[in-house]
């Protein structure tokens, strides 16, 4: 037979804790990646309209709006930027909030790509922004 180590209901109670707040932060993590795939969807597409769109009107083509281009590709990246910085503040958020029971670290590999991506966002944002002046 296997020999089982008898634990006491304190000690439990501190892993099953343990586990839940494991399971809590994971869920935290899904979260965030859910919004950096949002945010990362509406971001290229801005941008690829924006490029597909501006090749369309150096090339000659006629659009029957000329700053269209434009105008797709800044909402849609404004938005997907927007997008990602509400998901990095409420994953901040909602860490903070869970250190109060247990000590996390809201530096993890998630936070750091929201962060990459919030940055790279704004980036593009402002270069087509640039390039209108």
């Amino acid at each position: 037979m296997a020999n089982v180590e008898a634990r006491s209901a304190n000690q439990l109670a501190e892993e099953r804790t343990d586990l839940a707040t494991t399971r809590t932060l994971m869920a935290a993590d899904r979260t965030l990646m859910a919004w950096t795939r949002t945010a990362l969807s509406m971001i290229s597409f801005g941008f690829t309209i924006y490029k597909l769109l501006e090749g369309f009107r150096e090339a000659g083509i006629h659009l029957a709006h000329p700053h269209t281009p434009r105008t797709i590709g800044l909402f849609l990246t404004g938005m997907g930027t927007v997008a990602m910085v509400m998901g990095t503040i409420e994953y901040w958020r909602f860490i903070a909030g869970l250190r109060a029971y247990q000590p996390v670290s809201a530096w993890r590999p998630t936070f750091f790509i929201a962060l990459v991506m919030a940055l790279s966002g704004s980036f593009l944002f402002l270069s087509i922004i640039v390039r209108l002046f």
